[in-house]
């Protein structure tokens, strides 16, 4: 998440930097994470379960049972503390109440482009669905939500999801018990390169999936992009990011407390401030520097902030608006007197939280119902995040009648005679042949 040259020569003037951004990028790809990847894959594909199991053993001395049996998928919530549960139904409820609404906006249509020719679409989900979910440092609970409900809502007859095993070889049960929540259809105790190669292979089921989703750390990711085209995914991941757009308005703590609340998502994770008021920048520096000294992740949070973390004093609305569509930014928080002004202007964001009382982690956690996978890097220029939409397959058909021949049989033949591929041309004159045949 880097301004680009182009924009900060042509603003030079009108912005200045409190804390500089970094100038390397948060995450880059990592030939020697490449070339592991790559043979881990084609190892397994070659051996199938037997280089699972033995991924699985070196990498996660894990020795044990890959299938989650349907009884401990099951009875996972009976093993979480009541208010984990009840928070876990929550925001596993309101993701996919979320998705449910967006897939009813996805409606088949038809439209009559000349007459006898009617093309259309028809949303048609794909089949099968591999979910990583994410519990080594923090297990990601509400990843399940994302990935797991969402695709259930879109229509997904098979969802399975693979999760890393803990120490005592069996899998977290919070992560556990909101893919249950979220309608799982399978479970496996399985991690890293190896769980998106079952998944994506169909080791386990002998049902390869068509799509594989939900993040992971580098070695994850780079299995997903090396997989992808063989099998779809969601988009390609990176570190978390956050970006603020605040003014006079804003309250610095909360401002530095939001900044933090994504850089403890790993060292590399960034977090900006851009802000029309000097002094909120100064009081969010000093801030942002208090709060860690009493925050019990500071051993990530600090050094994310130390080495990605910026800050900027832009001159106008108009320049902070053009500065952040420059970020593109995965995560967008809004906390000024002119929120609806900012939202109608901004085009470049993964997803954005307006107001004071909007803050990213109610999105990561499943609170808010809208999707925390999102576009990082720059990405959010040219990509949206993960939705029900993704999950969903537009395929258009066209009927064309005998009326509706002459003219688009003549047209066919014109093009491809020009283009000199005769057999085109052939598929209609056959069939003007044929109608001309018929008004005899």
């Amino acid at each position: 998440m880097r301004f680009t040259p182009r924009v900060l020569d042509a603003l030079d003037g009108k912005f200045s930097f409190i804390k500089p951004p970094s100038t390397t990028p948060s995450a880059q790809h990592d030939p020697a994470v490449a070339k592991t990847v790559s043979e881990m894959l084609l190892d397994i594909e070659k051996r199938g379960l037997d280089a699972v199991r033995e991924y699985a053993r070196k990498l996660d001395n894990h020795e044990g049972e890959l299938v989650v049996d349907g009884g401990r998928l099951a009875s996972s919530g009976d093993r979480l503390p009541r208010d984990l549960r009840d928070a876990i139904e929550l925001g596993a409820q309101r993701t996919r109440a979320f998705a449910a609404h967006s897939r009813q906006q996805l409606q088949d249509y038809s439209f009559e482009t000349a007459p006898g020719i009617v093309c259309g679409v028809r949303h048609v989900p794909v089949q099968q669905v591999g979910a990583y979910l994410p519990a080594g440092r923090f297990p990601l609970t509400a990843s399940a939500f994302m990935s797991v409900g969402v695709a259930k809502e879109a229509g997904v007859p098979v969802v399975s999801a693979a999760t890393p095993p803990q120490p005592n070889g069996a899998p977290n049960d919070a992560v556990l018990f909101a893919a249950h929540a979220s309608g799982v259809d399978r479970a496996y105790t399985i991690g890293g390169v190896q769980a998106i190669a079952t998944l994506a292979f169909g080791l386990l089921d002998d049902a390869p999936a068509n799509m594989v989703v939900g993040a992971g750390n580098a070695y994850v990711a780079e299995a997903k992009r090396q997989l992808f085209g063989r099998v779809a995914i969601d988009l390609p991941a990176g570190p978390s990011e956050v970006a603020i757009i605040a003014d006079e308005t804003a309250d610095p703590v909360i401002v530095a407390a939001d900044l933090l609340g994504q850089a403890e998502h790993g060292p590399n994770s960034p977090a900006a401030l851009i802000t029309t008021s000097r002094e909120l920048a100064e009081s969010v520096a000093v801030e942002v520097k208090q709060q860690l000294e009493t925050l019990s992740t500071a051993e990530i949070a600090g050094p994310a902030w130390r080495d990605y973390g910026s800050i900027t004093v832009a001159d106008t609305p108009e320049i902070a608006a053009e500065l952040m569509d420059d970020l593109a930014p995965e995560h967008l928080e809004i906390i000024t007197s002119r929120d609806d002004w900012y939202h109608d202007r901004l085009k470049n964001y993964g997803s954005i939280f307006l107001g004071e009382w909007s803050t990213v982690a109610y999105s990561d956690k499943g609170m808010a119902g809208t999707n925390h996978t999102l576009p990082t890097a720059g990405g959010a220029k040219h990509s949206a995040g993960l939705s029900v939409s993704r999950f969903i397959k537009p395929l258009t058909y066209q009927r064309l009648t005998r009326e509706a021949t002459p003219e688009a049989a003549h047209a066919v033949q014109v093009i491809s005679d020009s283009e000199g591929m005769e057999a085109h041309s052939r598929t209609a004159t056959y069939r003007l042949d044929r109608w001309q045949g018929q008004q005899n």
